[in-house]
């Protein structure tokens, strides 16, 4: 599609950079947007002159890029997070995510998680390797009061998903609102709740919130469970929780990243460790590409996107 004019039929589109065919089909469909394939990595193709937007292929780039598109406005994420790229950007160009496209799997990610672990299955799955016919009594979701910090859309996704195990979710925002509890109100929350899931966004008000104090005041037994990003957990005040045997966790993203060669969090007991694959299931590229696509429609339409980034974040 890139041998046309960015004026077809005298309606005026938006040239948008795509970084792989199937963006190419999802956003050929959208009135007014004129989508161009491009190589990340590689130089772009002579329509990028006329580029208004861009669907980024991995971390933010050098200047070098900036530098050959002069027309851009918007950058479109296909992910849930903005903070590789706040502060990133050229002044002027705004910044877009992918909320709602990843809350269902991140979600779902969570209670698989806590099941598993209140189910005791990593006790079963040993004994079945080890040839063991070992009956235990397991724990349950039902009636834990899980506190969840971040009651944006993951956080609600979250709550729908827990309600039908009988579970008794409290939500938590940055500011209080009807059926949300503001941050501040944490230190009396924490001690109340069998679970406190994080997921919020990574920034300077949530580096580091979940350090000694904070898990100082959960409940002995409670479970710690991280699914937004791992600075947003002081590891070595957890490590020193878990090394008690006080808490357990169920993370999926760390701090550092991958966790290097010999690192306590691939031995400290009572922790549930996956590499960051919360949102990592089939169909994951569609659902983000259908959030993108509705983002720059509404750019296209002369609005502004839902998702807009706003100072940092």
């Amino acid at each position: 599609m890139g041998e046309y004019s960015s004026i077809t039929l005298g309606i005026m589109t938006l040239t948008v950079l795509v970084p792989d065919d199937e963006g190419m089909t999802v956003l050929a469909e959208v009135p007014r947007v004129l989508p161009v394939r491009y190589q990340w990595g590689e130089p772009v193709p002579p329509e990028a002159a006329k580029a208004e937007v861009l669907i980024p292929g991995k971390h933010p780039p050098g200047e070098q890029l900036w530098r050959t598109l002069p027309n851009l406005k918007l950058i479109q994420l296909l992910s849930a997070g903005a903070e590789d790229w706040v502060g990133k950007v050229p002044d002027g160009v705004l910044l877009s995510t992918c909320r709602g496209a990843h809350g269902g799997s991140s979600a779902e990610w969570v209670v698989a998680a806590l099941l598993s672990m209140y189910r005791k299955l990593d006790v079963f799955a040993a004994a079945q390797r080890e040839g063991r016919w070992e009956r235990q009594t397991a724990d349950t979701l039902h009636g834990k009061r899980v506190l969840v910090i971040g009651a944006g859309d993951l956080g609600q996704h979250l709550r729908r998903r827990l309600e039908p195990f009988d579970a008794r979710c409290t939500m938590v925002g940055m500011t209080a609102r009807e059926g949300v509890h503001g941050v501040r109100e944490l230190p009396g929350l924490l001690e109340l709740h069998d679970v406190v899931v994080l997921m919020v966004p990574l920034t300077s008000r949530t580096r580091g919130m979940a350090d000694a104090e904070f898990l100082g005041r959960m409940r002995d037994g409670a479970v710690l469970v991280n699914v937004s990003r791992g600075a947003v957990v002081d590891t070595d005040a957890l490590v020193a929780e878990l090394t008690t045997g006080r808490l357990r966790a169920a993370l999926d993203v760390t701090d550092p990243e991958p966790p290097p060669a010999g690192h306590p969090l691939w031995t400290v007991p009572g922790l549930l460790l996956t590499p960051h694959v919360g949102g990592a299931v089939r169909g994951v590229r569609g659902r983000s590409y259908a959030v993108a696509a509705a983002e720059i429609a509404r750019y296209a339409g002369g609005e502004l996107p839902d998702n807009l980034v706003h100072g940092e974040y």
